[in-house]
């Protein structure tokens, strides 16, 4: 049983970094095999938020490389990035979770040089939201059959 918890961390954790994963379809697979639904969501919760705190240090770390030819950003789409961030704000991070874009708020926070604390629990809540809403449509479309 642990296995399977472990590998939903795991693939959650990639699913929050640039890497494509996707996680919904292994929480549902494993919720159908009998795994404990509140801890399919705790792992599943820690593994993508763990892996957004990735994305945010990378950013930290990387921003001293901006002047570099590699560095993955030009100075107007990083402009771009920054003043859309400090027009909607932190409270912008309950939306990491989204599959467009929610991976570049994250990226993003790291370069604003957000708290890491306040970005753990606005991330948190926003991704134990998301698995929390696909928990309850999951279940809700197995008592429907």
């Amino acid at each position: 049983m642990l296995e399977g918890y472990l590998g939903l961390f795991l693939v959650a954790f990639l699913a929050a970094t640039v890497l494509p994963a996707y996680s919904e379809i292994l929480f549902a697979g494993l919720l159908a095999s009998g795994y404990e639904p509140l801890a399919l969501w705790a792992w599943a919760t820690a593994g993508n938020t763990l892996g957004s705190a990735v994305n945010w240090g990378l950013a930290r770390y990387l921003l001293h490389f901006q002047d570099r030819r590699w560095f993955p950003f030009r100075a107007p789409t990083l402009g771009r990035a920054q003043r859309w961030f400090q027009r909607y704000g932190v409270w912008s991070l309950l939306f990491a979770w989204a599959p467009v874009g929610g991976d570049a708020l994250t990226f993003i926070a790291g370069l604003m040089r957000v708290r890491f604390d306040l970005f753990l629990l606005l991330t948190a809540i926003g991704k134990g939201a998301r698995y929390a809403i696909l928990l309850g449509l999951i279940e809700g479309l197995n008592r429907l059959t």
